[in-house]
Parts: C-alpha cells; sequence; structure tokens
C-alpha cells in the first residue's frame, strides 16, 4: 500500500500521520500480531487517539519527554505514536539498566512521565519520586492494591486512555524530534540521540526497499523495543506499507524458525550474535521449511552467507552498516546484481556524502584508516543532535561534516571496510592496529572467552601505545600469559602481540553487552598486569 502514501513530500513523512492514513484506507489490515493477538491499523489508531488526549489531560506538552520502561508490548506502539501525535518524544530505555546505570538515564533524559510493566517496577520505583503526575504502571488492576503504600501512589496506565476523539497538533514538521535514544556509553558517556520523523521513515524505506516488500508480506521483530533496529526494520516498514509486523518479547533461538511459521514471517532482522546462534542449532531436516524469503543479519560473516541461505531456504540475506546517529549509512543489497569484496561494508546511502579524514580533516590515502565523516545532500538525513549536552554538540546541516567516531579504510574501486572505533584504535610503532583484530585473534585460543585489547600510552611518546589486552579465561581453565602471546604471534603479524597482558574475572560492560574499554584504559596497568619486557 506504500504507493498510496506519498511520501516523496517531505510534508508527508509525519508518523503519527502515516498511522491516520493507514488506518483509513486500509482499517480491517493487520498492523501488529503479539503472539494470538492481532490488531488492525484502525484499531491501533483508536487507541493512539485515546492515548494522545490522556496524556493531554495529564499536562503533556509539546516537546516534553516520556521515558517508556517497558517490556516488548502493544502499548509500547501505542503509546511512542500518541507521544508523537502530541508533539512530545519518547524516550525507550534498555529494561536492563538497573541501578545507578538506570537511575542516570532517568534523571538525564528529565522526563515528565515515566511509563512502566509490573515485572520492571521494583527496578524503577526506588529512582523515582513515584507521585501521581509522574509514574505509570501496565499491570492488573489487583496488583496496584497490593503496590501502594502511604507515601507513594503509583497510577494505572488505564488512567491515560482517554476519549476517542480526532485532534490536529499545528504545524508538525518532518524534521521535528520524535524520539530520543541513549547510546551505550562504551567510549565515553551516554548521549541522548535526538531522532526525527524523516531520520525514522528514511530509515525504514531501506528496509522496505531491500526486501522488496509486498502487501501480503509479514515482518517478524524479537529485538527488544528500546532498541532501534526493531522499528526501522519491522514497524516503520509495517507502517509504510500497510502490512503485518508480528513482534515476539524476547529472542530464542530454538524457536525462531517455529516462531517465523507461526506468523507466516516473510522478513525478518537479527543483530549480533544472534544468527549466529541460529547458525550453531543442530541440523533439522525441515530447517529449510519457512516462510521466510528475505533477512537483514547483522554482520554476518561472508563464509557462511551462502552456507546460511541454502540451509535456511532464503532468496536474500541482506548487510548493512549505521549507528544511532544515523540508521541507514551503508548496506549490501543481496539480488545477485552486484559482488561485494569480503567484508566490504557496501554502497553509500543516496542522501548522504562520506569521506575519510585525518584528525585535521585530511582526506586519508587508499587503504590508510581515516575516520568516517558524513554530510547530508538533504534536510534532517542525520540525527538533530544531542539531548541537552552542550559538549557534544552537532546540529545536521548540508555544510557540517558529522564525525562519526568510526575508523574505516577505502580500496582502490571505492568499497568501504571498518577498521575500529576512533578510541580504540591502537597507534602501535607507526601503524594503526585495529583492537577487533587482535581480539578476533586472542578469541581463537581454545581457552579464551573473550577479551579486549586496548592501547596504552608510551612512555617514549605520547602520540605512540603499547599493546594491553584484559582476557576472559573460559571456566576451570588456565593458561600462561607467555602462553597467550605466543599464539598470537604464531597466529598473526607480529605487532599484534600485546606488551601487555592481565587476566581478569569479568570485563566492564554496558547493559548492552558491550566492553567499556574507556574504563580498562583508566584502569591501565595494575600489579597483576604481565609485562613481557620483564620476560626478555
Amino acid at each position: 500500500m506504500i504507493n498510496k502514501l506519498d511520501l516523496a513530500k517531505k510534508e508527508n513523512r509525519i508518523l503519527s500521520n502515516i498511522l491516520r492514513t493507514q488506518a483509513t484506507i486500509n482499517p480491517k489490515k493487520k498492523f501488529l500480531i503479539f503472539d494470538n493477538k492481532r490488531i488492525s491499523f484502525a484499531s491501533t489508531y483508536l487507541l493512539v487517539r485515546r492515548y494522545a488526549n490522556g496524556l493531554i489531560k495529564a499536562g503533556v506538552k509539546a516537546e516534553q519527554r516520556i521515558c517508556l520502561y517497558l517490556n516488548s508490548c502493544p502499548e509500547f506502539i501505542y503509546l511512542s505514536f500518541a507521544i508523537n501525535k502530541i508533539g512530545a518524544h519518547w524516550i525507550p530505555v534498555n529494561t536492563d539498566y538497573k541501578g545507578e546505570w538506570l537511575k542516570d538515564t532517568l534523571s538525564n533524559s528529565d522526563p515528565e512521565i515515566i511509563i512502566t510493566d509490573k515485572s520492571n517496577f521494583q527496578s524503577i520505583a526506588s529512582m523515582v519520586d513515584c507521585s501521581p503526575k509522574n509514574l505509570y504502571v501496565l499491570a492488573e488492576k489487583e496488583w496496584f492494591e497490593n503496590n501502594q503504600s502511604n507515601e507513594k501512589k503509583i497510577l494505572s496506565l488505564d488512567n491515560l486512555l482517554g476519549e476517542d476523539s480526532e485532534f490536529e497538533v499545528p504545524n508538525q514538521h518532518y524534521g521535528e524530534t520524535t524520539s530520543i535514544l541513549w547510546t551505550s556509553g562504551t567510549t565515553g558517556e551516554p548521549k541522548g540521540v535526538m531522532q526525527s520523523n524523516n531520520t525514522w521513515i528514511r530509515s525504514a524505506l531501506s528496509s522496505i526497499e531491500l526486501g522488496q516488500m509486498g502487501d501480503d508480506d509479514v515482518s517478524f521483530n524479537c529485538m527488544p523495543l528500546y532498541n532501534s533496529a526493531a522499528w526501522v526494520t519491522s514497524i516503520y516498514p509495517a507502517l509504510l506499507t500497510g502490512t503485518t509486523c508480528a513482534i515476539d518479547p524476547i529472542f530464542s533461538a530454538s524457536r525462531f524458525w517455529d516462531r517465523t511459521r507461526h506468523y507466516g514471517a516473510t522478513h525478518i532482522f537479527t543483530l549480533g550474535a544472534m544468527h549466529m546462534f541460529l547458525w550453531n542449532l543442530p541440523h533439522k531436516e525441515n530447517d529449510g521449511d519457512n516462510p521466510v524469503r528475505s533477512a537483514q543479519m547483522i554482520p554476518m560473516p561472508d563464509d557462511i552467507i551462502s552456507l546460511f541461505k541454502k540451509r535456511f531456504n532464503i532468496n536474500a540475506l541482506h548487510q548493512g552498516f549505521g549507528q544511532s546517529e544515523i540508521m541507514h549509512l551503508m548496506r549490501r543489497r543481496d539480488n545477485n546484481k552486484k559482488k561485494y569484496p569480503k567484508n566490504c561494508l557496501g554502497d553509500v546511502a543516496p542522501d548522504i556524502e562520506v569521506g575519510l579524514f585525518s584528525k585535521n580533516e585530511v582526506p586519508v590515502k587508499i587503504g590508510e584508516p581515516g575516520e568516517l565523516c558524513v554530510k547530508e545532500k538533504e534536510n534532517h538525513v542525520l540525527f538533530n543532535g544531542y539531548f541537552n549536552n552542550p559538549k557534544s554538540v552537532f546540529i545536521s546541516s548540508k555544510d557540517t561534516w558529522y564525525r562519526t567516531g568510526d575508523l574505516l579504510k577505502q580500496d582502490h574501486s571505492g568499497n568501504y571496510f571498518f577498521v575500529d572505533r576512533k578510541n580504540d584504535l591502537i597507534r602501535y610503532k607507526g601503524r594503526s592496529v585495529s583492537s577487533l583484530a587482535i581480539e578476533s585473534v586472542a578469541n581463537s585460543h581454545p581457552r579464551v572467552e573473550s577479551s579486549a585489547a586496548f592501547g596504552i600510552e608510551s612512555k617514549e611518546l605520547s602520540s605512540e601505545h603499547e599493546i594491553m589486552l584484559a582476557v576472559i579465561l573460559k571456566e576451570k581453565d588456565s593458561i600462561k600469559e607467555s602462553e597467550l602471546a605466543n599464539f598470537i604471534f604464531k597466529n598473526a603479524p607480529h605487532f599484534f602481540v600485546p606488551r601487555y597482558i592481565e587476566f581478569l574475572d569479568v570485563l566492564p560492560m554496558t547493559p548492552t553487552n558491550k566492553v567499556r574499554k574507556n574504563q580498562l584504559r583508566l584502569k591501565g596497568i595494575t600489579k597483576n598486569t604481565w609485562d613481557s619486557s620483564f620476560t626478555i
């Protein structure tokens, strides 16, 4: 049904208005499926109107913020549209956030209202003033009878269901902020990335094009709804095409293919290790008996793409590259028309310009790593800046380069390849060494569970590093540091071998399971650190 939506006109790129249009032209079409619960476009928009009216009655105004600390559920989606309908901003908060991390996220978001559910209530209750103004919980009536006290009163989410009446918010713009996504803070403090209607829609249009989505397609999402990928690969593509999005609250490798059969899913998306869990499942005779025809699985190792497609009978398996600030940056479309070199990131999005620059914004030579910088060719392609963060000011424009913090290199054919995060690249004896490459070799040792490579400033030259490797060994395994260093020497270039190795019980992680290398760098060398120079 996308042909009925004239999205070439940028003024039509308003998410809540698109939902209203689909509810008008496509009222009975199933928009959302949660297990056996089927929800039409018309039913979705009815609830969006009611929540929007309820939010207004609760005093929420345009440009104020509402935190959604919820497990995946239909209400999450209704609320996101309702919040946008009144011109406010929704902030999805990772439900893995607890304690101080959660407290800081909520404090930095400065929300007018926080909405949670009963399973996450205890994590949040001690973090906020639970007044009727700002905390609503999705739960049954009986739950509230057991969770009220004289000091605190918690309101049911049902209190936000207002009357069913239509209204218009004047002057809504395709470039205005709709939501704020907090980065994971792997290289510094988390930042609130402000996304517009258009940033969501342009990325969803890319997914639609990759999958060549038609009227009868069903997108299957098992990503948590605090993750932007859930929206741009499943929910918003279904919205724009008038098709169906099926949602499971969690990913289960053992049940994944059965769930695609349950939903009749034709499009799927997986991220990180999810598809590797699927690949490592025991082979079954019915592996290829599923309705999926198009998949985005990012990043999928090139060596197994064709094998994965054959085993699970998938026509196309696409790759992509992006970040919170610009979700559709590069992609590899699997349509048998172009063969990409191994590990190539793909084609640059047509509405952006990219460059690889040194520290002084000088273009680097072919084959040398440079920071990926992005400039938009059209308005509101990049994010709208960082929320309430004067230290990280960025205003998108056609004249401004956005420095991504990612280091890439380019070959003579114009293909781009990922090297490392800028802060994680190690400068060793005149060479730029990828921490990811070192980790890949170290992790291939049979006794190593995981590792993190990073640079320690050289005592001789501040612009150079010594390589340090923090290592987690597999349970009950032991190995000498020198043995691991020798293993790396035998399986990689000599300049991959770390001077320093330290065995740890755990690596410092963000709630999204990314290593906080900034903490490792700050910790530096300890009394438990092995120094290869002492063994010579």
